[in-house]
């Protein structure tokens, strides 16, 4: 039995056993089946919990590994998941699960309302863990009238795990006497046979100065040579991502887009469309997925490389959220997500050209566009940088 290090490493770890998985019933049956195996403890971080079929099947699950002593600890976002009922909070609580809010609206002492916990993570017993896009919700699931909306997770097994769960201790608890009340249950069982797979733990918080994400994506079109795949709910680059794609592009690199046909944030969609017009001049393929809402967020290159989780290519997520992915160096991994891709974009896509665009969207429509990418850019500014900087100056007040 080791103990979990003292603080992540952020570097490759080498003994891993990782597994893509898709959202909806092969994500919710893995997450339920982890969480009834767990006899020590379970963290679960979430963007969006509902309160509906899939949340209670998860609350029950959940409610009986506390019941039968195992530690349980759930954060979800105090924004996205405020709808939670104080009813249902308190039957979570009743059954000993620790329940915490991360920075409930109009409640946290420095809060600027773009720093969102966007983590969707599962980590059980410091041996297995499951991060990816996908919320706790019936829009992520399968089997309730309509197609689960697309998406991604990976299942890891090995070295990095112990890394995931120090995450997300720091950000379930608030002090450092809290935290190190909790280090004794972050235990890594050992005895599992694990495979030679190269696998990085990457975070981005703008408040605490952690970009790495973005910077595996500025890596990826710095070293990709022959392909990139890169599949995006909500495409939004900012200017030094697209420099670097555009140089990629440039240098012949062949760059795919999937990206949302039908999406569940229009004005979004819409100023994402926009930029479709750089990303012809770029030689870029765009591709949209019209099967359901899609809301995945991986990436690929030269079948050797990959990276999953929770980040969107946009400032949002570059600026603002907290987010996490897990890097994944081994050809084997990246051939499957590669594979997963192009079957998606062969079955389930429409290739949009230069000329299906003009032809679908008139002036007027492009107009449109135009006003909805300033629009978001607005938004963006407003939720990053300025509600961080109001933030900041309050803070540096307040010790004043």
């Amino acid at each position: 039995m080791a103990l979990v290090r003292s603080k992540p490493s952020y570097s490759y770890t080498h003994h891993n056993n990782t597994r893509l998985v898709r959202g909806g019933k092969e994500y919710f049956a893995l997450l339920v089946d982890l969480i009834n195996q767990a006899r020590q403890f379970i963290h679960l971080q979430v963007y969006i919990y509902d309160e509906d079929d899939t949340g209670q099947l998860v609350a029950d699950a959940l409610m009986a590994a506390a019941r039968r002593g195992v530690a349980v600890y759930l954060l979800p976002d105090g924004y996205a998941s405020q709808d939670m009922s104080t009813a249902f909070v308190h039957q979570l609580e009743a059954a000993g699960i620790h329940f915490r809010f991360f920075q409930p609206i109009l409640k946290s002492e420095y809060f600027y309302f773009g720093r969102r916990l966007h983590h969707k993570i599962l980590v059980v017993d410091g041996l297995h863990s499951l991060i990816g896009g996908v919320n706790i919700s019936n829009k992520y699931n399968d089997g309730f009238g309509h197609p689960a909306w697309l998406d991604w997770a990976i299942y890891a097994q090995g070295d990095i795990v112990p890394e995931l769960t120090r995450v997300c201790l720091e950000l379930f608890t608030r002090f450092g006497k809290e935290r190190r009340k909790l280090l004794w249950q972050t235990q890594a069982v050992e005895g599992i046979t694990l495979q030679d797979c190269a696998v990085r733990l990457r975070r981005n918080d703008w408040v605490q100065k952690r970009s790495q994400i973005t910077t595996s994506y500025l890596e990826m079109f710095k070293d990709a040579r022959s392909h990139i795949y890169i599949m995006c709910s909500y495409f939004l680059p900012g200017m030094l991502l697209r420099k670097k794609m555009a140089r990629a592009a440039k240098k012949g690199v062949r760059i795919k887009l999937v990206l949302a046909g039908v999406s569940d944030v229009m004005l979004a969609k819409h100023a994402e469309r926009y930029i479709y017009r750089w990303i012809f001049n770029n030689n870029i393929e765009v591709y949209e997925y019209n099967q359901s809402v899609l809301h995945a967020k991986i990436a690929t290159y030269d079948g050797k490389w990959c990276t999953i989780g929770s980040y969107n290519v946009n400032n949002i997520s570059a600026f603002a959220t907290i987010e996490c992915n897990l890097d994944v160096k081994q050809e084997a991994f990246a051939h499957s997500m590669q594979r997963h891709i192009e079957q998606i974009i062969d079955r389930d896509c429409e290739l949009v050209t230069e000329e299906d665009y003009r032809t679908r969207y008139n002036y007027f429509k492009r107009l449109y566009q135009h006003a909805c990418y300033q629009i978001v850019r607005m938004l963006f500014f407003l939720f990053t940088f300025y509600f961080k900087q109001r933030s900041f100056k309050a803070a540096n007040s307040a010790k004043k």
